[in-house]
Parts: structure tokens; sequence; C-alpha cells
């Protein structure tokens, strides 16, 4: 599948560990989801078009350059918002869409309840982020409806991942990056990554029973 491309660095490995660690703190936790969503970004970036641009330092001018591309972060609620913070820290004037989704305990499949797109979403490049990939139902769900709308460049910026997962994504959306931090074993009976971090979105916002 050459459209996954998993980041691999000493970096993230270490703060993966500490990720997964049920004894991990909501707090430390969403630092670390905002770390490592902070290299995946760089990954996800590094095709972004440039152009020149003419500035004046203290000693002279020179040709700089600058992006040359409209980006639009498209977070899947609620979950995603803790990656939010790495993507104003690294490209400030990006704009935001947002995607509601939840999840069909019953059929393990998404939802979708909810969005709101800037009104030039068509003339953006949107990167999606989520950190769980498992089954690929929202991932799809999410590409079909930005596609529906018009919009012709799109990524995909997830944490945790499984083989089955993009298997899945990949009958409907091959053409479409997605950058990931880990593939892992596989989902259990009720459709959560193993071994995962559980459920990413209760530990972000401190929600747990």
């Amino acid at each position: 599948m050459k459209n996954i491309h998993q980041v691999k660095h000493p970096l993230i490995e270490h703060k993966l560990g500490i990720l997964r660690d049920k004894e991990t703190k909501p707090f430390q936790f969403r630092m670390l989801i905002d770390e490592i969503s902070t290299f995946l970004l760089f990954e996800a970036t590094k095709d972004l078009n440039l152009k020149d641009k003419e500035i004046s330092t203290p000693m002279a001018k020179t040709t700089a350059k600058e992006l040359d591309e409209k980006i639009m972060i498209c977070p899947i609620l609620r979950a995603a918002l803790g990656m939010l913070e790495s993507v104003f820290k690294l490209i400030p004037n990006a704009s935001i869409g947002f995607l509601g989704f939840q999840r069909d305990e019953k059929t393990f499949k998404a939802q979708f309840y909810f969005q709101k797109l800037p009104k030039d979403a068509k003339e953006r490049l949107a990167i999606i982020i989520d950190p769980m990939f498992a089954t690929g139902s929202t991932a799809i769900e999410a590409c079909d409806f930005l596609k529906e709308q018009g919009i012709k460049k799109i990524k995909f910026i997830s944490i945790l991942g499984t083989l089955e997962g993009f298997k899945n994504f990949n009958r409907f959306h091959s053409d479409v990056d997605v950058f990931i931090a880990s593939i892992d074993k596989g989902l259990d009976e009720n459709a959560y990554i193993i071994p995962g971090l559980g459920d990413a979105g209760d530990r972000v916002f401190n929600t747990l029973e």
C-alpha cells in the first residue's frame, strides 16, 4: 500500500510507549499527542508548494521562500482536537474544517453528525487528523464527504492504525496519502485497536469512567 506512510523516529517510538501506558495522566497524554502529531505533520507537509518572496534581512535584501498552498485542517471530533495545537504552531494560517463522527457501538461504523468547512474549502489542501485509524470507517466517510464537496487534494494523519483498517480504506481512497506513527497488531471483538492506547477522546479530555 504505497499511500500508507509509517513515520519512524526514535523520539516517536519513545513517546508512543509513554502514550500507550495506562498510568499516563491526561495532561501528559495531551502533551504527547501534540508532540507526536508535530512529527507526523512535518512528514505530511514535506511536499507543499513554495514560492519566492523578496525580503530584507538586517544585512541585505534576499529571496526567501513562503508557502504557496492554502491548507485546511479537518479534525475528526472529538479526539482530534488534542492534535490541533501542533497544527497551529506549525501552520498558524491554516483554516479549520470540523467533521463530527460518532461510533455506532453495535455496527462499529461511523455516524456523521456535523460539519463546518470554510467557504473556500474547494481551493485548499485538506489534511484530516484523527488519532485512531481502526476499522477505517471514519476515514472513508470523511474522505467521501470532502470529495463530494469538490475537494481534490486530501491527506490523512493518524497516530495508531491497523492493516485491516488500511486495506478497507484503500478499497475506496487509495489516492489519499496516510501518515501514521504505528501500525498495530489488529482489532479486538469491539473493534478497538490492540495493543492501542484505549479511547483517545476519553484520555485527552479526562472523561474516563
